[in-house]
Order: structure tokens, then C-alpha cells, then sequence
């Protein structure tokens, strides 16, 4: 298996991960304790601590990121496209999603955490941008 196809399972992982270890514990801890009942999430009205609205927050960002990467990956597996520059790029991407996810979540939202959230997130762009473009020059060479 690839890196990037390592990369893939690797963040799939990592968007469960943030869905149990965060809004499922917070949600059945309450549930289970007595202090919520099931229907008392709804997902259009802010509810809840703040760094669980964060989670959330954060679940959603993996959830939107990740049909980007799967789609370069496939792309990259369809062309059976092999680089180190890849693997370096989709490696980069995962650590800078999981940083992402763990100062979103862990900190309170301050213009420095901010700003340092948003380098990280332009950092996986950049890195999908990149695979992309790498992929689509090996695909378009006669």
C-alpha cells in the first residue's frame, strides 16, 4: 500500500477519532449521566460547552476535507502515480490535519491560535494543491 493510500486510512481514522473522542463522549456522558436527553443535539442550534462546539466544528472540517484527498488519491492510484515528493506532501497533509483538529479543539480561539489554526489548514491546500497538480502532470505527459 502507498503512503497516500496509508495517508487516506490514516485520516478517515483520524475523522472517527474526533467524532468518538469528542462529540460522542461529550453526547452519551450527558445521556448517560442523566443530564441531557437524546434529542437535546440539535445540529442547527448552538448548544453545549465551547470546546465541544468547537469539536464539532472541527469533526465538520475533516468531514469536508476529506473527499478532496480521497479524490486525489484515486486519481493517484487510477495513474498508479508513485513519487517521494508525494508521499512527503500526503504525509505532511495528515500531520498538519491532526495539529489542526488538536489546536481547534484543545485552545481557546485567540487571533494567535486563529491565525496558527488557518497556516495549518493552508498548509494541507497547499499539499492537496501540489499532489494534484503532480498527478495531473504525469497523467497529461503522451
Amino acid at each position: 500500500m502507498t503512503i497516500p493510500l496509508w495517508v487516506l486510512l490514516g485520516f478517515a481514522g483520524w475523522t472517527l477519532v474526533v467524532l468518538l473522542g469528542t462529540i460522542g463522549i461529550y453526547r452519551w456522558s450527558r445521556i448517560l449521566t442523566g443530564r441531557a436527553k437524546p434529542n437535546e443535539f440539535p445540529a442547527d442550534i448552538p448548544h453545549g460547552d465551547d470546546w465541544y462546539r468547537r469539536a464539532m466544528r472541527s469533526h465538520a472540517n475533516c468531514l469536508e476535507n476529506l473527499p478532496i484527498y480521497t479524490a486525489i488519491v484515486v486519481v493517484i492510484v487510477a495513474t498508479d502515480t508513485r513519487s517521494p515528493v508525494l508521499d512527503i506532501l500526503a504525509t505532511l497533509l495528515l500531520v498538519a490535519r491532526i495539529m489542526q483538529t488538536i489546536i481547534h479543539i484543545g485552545f481557546k480561539q485567540s487571533n494567535m491560535v486563529v491565525g496558527f489554526r488557518f497556516s495549518l489548514f493552508f498548509a494541507q491546500l497547499i499539499c492537496m494543491i501540489g499532489m494534484g497538480i503532480m498527478v495531473a502532470m504525469v497523467v497529461s505527459k503522451p
